[in-house]
Parts: C-alpha cells; structure tokens; sequence
C-alpha cells in the first residue's frame, strides 16, 4: 500500500481503534526479516520496544536506500511499515527532503500514540535519516 492510499485509509477511518488495526494489519504484511539480523548492531536506539533496521545502498547513479525492518511490538511494526513504504527506495536526498512529521501528523499519529512510541517513531526516522546522510556523504559506502 503506498503512503497515499495509507493516508487516504486513515482519514476514512474514524474509529482509532479501527486505525489502530489498519497499522498492525500493515505490520503484519512486511517482508520477512531475517533471524540472524535481529543483532544489537541492527536495533534501533530510542525505541522501547525491539526494532531491527537493515539497510542496503544500490549501486544505481545516484544510489538508492532499500531498508528492511522488524519490531517486536504488533503497533510498532505498523508504524515501521509505514516508514518503509516513505523511505525504502528513495534517494539519500529524498529521505532527507521528506517531511515525515506532515505525514505523522496527517495521519494523527501525533496525537494518538503513547510518548514511548512517538519517541520509538523518532528514534526510527533519526536512524534513517542517519543512514541516508552517511550514503550521501560516502556514496561508496
């Protein structure tokens, strides 16, 4: 499901509780992240629950970011869906030039999480937004 039509799903959603099975339905269809990279080098800091971020640099001109990512926590895992389906793909500097924060606040999610999530949601752009900066100043790398 691409971001439009997860924001356009939200909004016809009125219910949180029916927004809230929309994100664990997204978790739940993320691409199976492997065993042997649920390691501490791969989790995310900031993030109470478990979060496992895997990034890969194509070799495309200029460079794409594609991250894989795992949670152990049903919510957090739709949230992490979600960030895939914004990031994953996408130039360094289309990361970087994203305003994840209108999304986050278009879907609601602003007002609707706990603060450990919304801080685990930050901790989790930080990181990929970390990770896209690195590939543009070392786009070798």
């Amino acid at each position: 499901m691409d971001l439009q039509r997860i924001a356009d799903t939200f909004e016809m959603l009125d219910d949180w509780e029916d927004r809230y099975s929309l994100l664990i339905d997204l978790g739940r269809k993320l691409p199976e992240f492997p065993d042997a990279a649920r390691t501490e080098d791969n989790r995310v800091e900031g993030c109470t629950s478990n979060v496992w971020l895997l990034t890969h640099v194509t070799d495309d001109q200029p460079p794409r970011i594609e991250f894989q990512a795992d949670s152990d926590a049903f919510i957090v895992k739709g949230l992490v869906a979600i960030l895939l389906e914004a990031y994953s793909g996408k130039t360094a500097q289309e990361i970087l030039d994203m305003d994840i924060e209108s999304l986050f606040n278009e879907l609601g999610l602003a007002q609707q999480l706990t603060p450990n999530r919304r801080d685990g949601f930050v901790a989790m752009v930080k990181r990929m937004r970390a990770e896209a900066q690195a590939t543009q100043s070392h786009p070798t790398a």
